[in-house]
């Protein structure tokens, strides 16, 4: 075998990663640990989620058109098991991020999410969408009104739609978690905490004792809880799911 073809089968078959898995990292955020408990795919959505406009080069972003097929491939394929999504966002774009939300939540696999550094603004809904969710000791998380960016007119029509837009968020977010919508609109709608803002910053274990987030915890939590529901996936037998 020449020298080039060795050098370029190292790359593409080295230990850990294929190079397809590595540019899986790169471009999109994703890698697929594989193990004799089950294969999880990761998912990371960091950044700002992006909508239908493009944000700046400079801008940390997670696009929504390729999140979305992604999620369809997970629930679709054989071989992989389970999802964890990992999330540190500012927020961004409410229909892509509420769209990306509403296919984690419609899963039939085991879903974990963990909220690491952020899950600010959108990052709420997509936090909860997961079977099981988990945050950080020291991660936080924004609640606040929807926000609209660019020109906007002063109509009744306009207030409208901001009002139905926040009730699919607050549906949403209460229809996935364990905070009553009272103690959500409470949060959302406070004042004197954000400087510039209405809403309200949680931590941890606070966003824990909401009934926002689940449990307390990092990624060994999250993966223990995805190796359990694989498990009893696996004990259930096919005859046994048709009934």
């Amino acid at each position: 075998m020449p020298d080039m073809d060795k050098d370029e089968y190292r790359e593409n078959h080295s230990e850990g990663n294929t190079k397809e898995e590595r540019e899986s990292i790169v471009q999109l955020g994703t890698s697929t640990a594989k193990s004799e408990k089950g294969t999880i795919q990761c998912l990371t959505i960091v950044g700002q989620i992006e909508g239908h406009m493009l944000l700046p080069s400079n801008t940390k972003s997670t696009k929504y058109e390729h999140v979305m097929p992604m999620l369809a491939a997970i629930e679709e394929s054989d071989e992989i098991d389970a999802l964890l999504v990992l999330l540190n966002t500012v927020g961004g774009d409410i229909e892509a991020g509420l769209g990306i939300a509403e296919l984690i939540a419609s899963m039939s696999k085991p879903t974990a999410s963990l909220v690491l550094g952020g899950g600010h603004s959108i990052g709420v809904p997509l936090a909860v969408a997961a079977k099981r969710s988990f945050i950080a000791p020291s991660a936080a998380m924004t609640i606040h009104p929807v926000r609209l960016n660019g020109v906007v007119i002063g109509v009744s029509q306009t207030f409208n739609y901001f009002e139905k837009i926040q009730e699919r968020i607050l549906q949403f977010i209460t229809g996935n978690s364990g905070i009553s919508r009272e103690r959500l609109l409470e949060l959302m709608l406070k004042t004197g905490e954000l400087t510039t803002d209405v809403g309200s910053v949680i931590y941890g274990e606070e966003a824990v004792n909401e009934g926002i987030i689940d449990c307390l915890g990092g990624l060994s939590e999250a993966l223990d809880y995805l190796h359990k529901e694989i498990e009893k996936r696996r004990d259930i037998k096919p005859e046994d799911s048709a009934l």
